[in-house]
């Protein structure tokens, strides 16, 4: 079927608030490209919202979840457990460096498994409050909606959101919020919101994702481990979407050095297959009661699969060691942007997790949204797929696979050159 085909048909049978904005519709991809119903040629640096890091359809990836397939589909792992579930366990438990031994329970998607990082939190303190930051972004089920620090469009028309989640100033110096007023923030929620005696859990990112790409400074970061450590309250290090190489490290937290008492990650943990997983401390992980986590999909044979065949690929490729080549070469090119052009301001990364600000100068930092929509459409015309975001939605940023040829980052690039070019002026 063309685009306009199936556009008739999401307008006639997709609920308008699960539906896509784009009228092209993917019909196969490789690597870093997509090509949509209609044959056109589109270049990936959205890659799924992070997912595919890998890039789409890698091989080692279709061909483990192939082989799977011959052998098992589901079982529920609850009812009968299968090889694939306690492989990823163990490998989990032995890279993600959360404080101590670590144990695994693995989930569907990045809400799911904030949601459980909160249970298993909660039963680990016996306490119930959770403070997270300005600008994060944890799911689109109900408490993740209220852990979520931007209100539209992830609760617009869903009424009340559940309470005891309070917040705190994630540290941005560019938009005015320091490391020193974040702490500060973060004191005075502790003092009139969530006393220590009730906190069961401090949530955050290490790098902002939809909040615009921020990286936390190490600092902060330790702050936050000591004031955990000293009020017996779990640090839950959320790495949906700076996990898995995206930074030039494994996780975003090893940049800091810092154990986490809990980790939560999804998206280019399987390439595109729905999986993600808690990873905590031992004791912490142990502190619920019998069958009080799970559910009927949770690390299902063919996700388990394809996370392990991940594993196998950022090894033998060195996925590492090209996302900080990538990061690179992206900040070196968005350097040269800054001082190209007026509005192209505050060029940042971790590894190839990179952004930059699009604003009405570099004196005033205000945000121009309408500008950075009007380079995401542009760019779209031009044959790329590029994402705006933050919480002034003024920001770019670049989830292009790691694995992206040369040529390939090049003509990706000098789109969005063009662009800046073209409709910044």
């Amino acid at each position: 079927m063309s685009n306009k085909e199936l556009q008739a048909l999401k307008e006639r049978y997709v609920a308008a608030g699960a539906a896509s904005p784009n009228d092209q519709f993917a019909d196969h991809a490789l690597n870093a490209e997509v090509w949509d119903a209609d044959g056109k040629r589109m270049i990936d640096f959205a890659g799924g919202i992070g997912v595919l890091n890998i890039g789409h359809r890698h091989p080692r990836v279709v061909e483990a979840v192939k082989a799977q397939l011959d052998k098992l589909m589901h079982t529920c792992q609850t009812v009968m457990p299968y090889e694939g579930y306690v492989k990823l366990a163990q490998k989990l438990s032995e890279v993600v460096p959360v404080k101590g031994h670590g144990k695994v329970m693995l989930a569907n998607s990045g809400a799911e498994a904030l949601e459980n990082a909160v249970k298993i939190a909660r039963a680990a303190t016996g306490k119930n409050n959770v403070i997270c930051f300005d600008g994060g972004y944890h799911g689109r089920t109900f408490f993740t909606m209220a852990m979520n620090g931007k209100a539209a469009p992830y609760q617009t028309s869903f009424g009340p959101m559940p309470g005891l989640v309070y917040r705190a100033p994630y540290p941005v110096p560019y938009h005015g919020i320091s490391e020193e007023e974040s702490l500060r923030g973060l004191a005075m929620a502790m003092k009139t919101d969530s006393p220590a005696h009730e906190t069961a859990a401090i949530v955050l990112e290490p790098v902002l994702g939809e909040g615009g790409f921020y990286p936390a400074p190490p600092s902060f970061l330790k702050a936050i481990r000591k004031i955990c450590d000293e009020n017996d309250i779990m640090m839950i290090v959320d790495e949906v979407q700076s996990g898995f190489g995206r930074t030039g490290k494994l996780f975003a937290i090893e940049h800091s050095g810092i154990e986490p008492d809990i980790m939560t990650m999804a998206k280019s943990m399987a390439d595109g297959m729905p999986i993600s997983a808690i990873v905590g401390t031992d004791k912490v992980m142990d502190s619920s009661g019998p069958n009080s986590l799970g559910g009927t999909y949770t690390g299902s044979p063919t996700a388990c699969a394809a996370a392990l065949a991940v594993f196998d690929v950022i090894k033998e490729e060195d996925i590492l060691g090209r996302s900080q080549h990538l990061g690179e070469k992206l900040r070196a090119r968005f350097d040269q942007w800054q001082e190209q052009f007026t509005h192209v301001d505050n060029a940042r990364n971790l590894g190839p997790m990179a952004a930059f600000e699009l604003v009405e100068s570099k004196d005033s930092h205000k945000p121009m949204p309408e500008l950075a929509g009007a380079i995401t459409k542009k760019a779209k015309e031009k044959g790329l797929i590029l994402l705006s975001c933050g919480m002034h939605g003024n920001t770019l940023r670049f989830l292009m696979p790691v694995t992206i040829e040369d040529e390939v980052l090049e003509e990706g690039l000098n789109i969005v050159e063009e662009c800046l070019k073209e409709v910044g002026a």
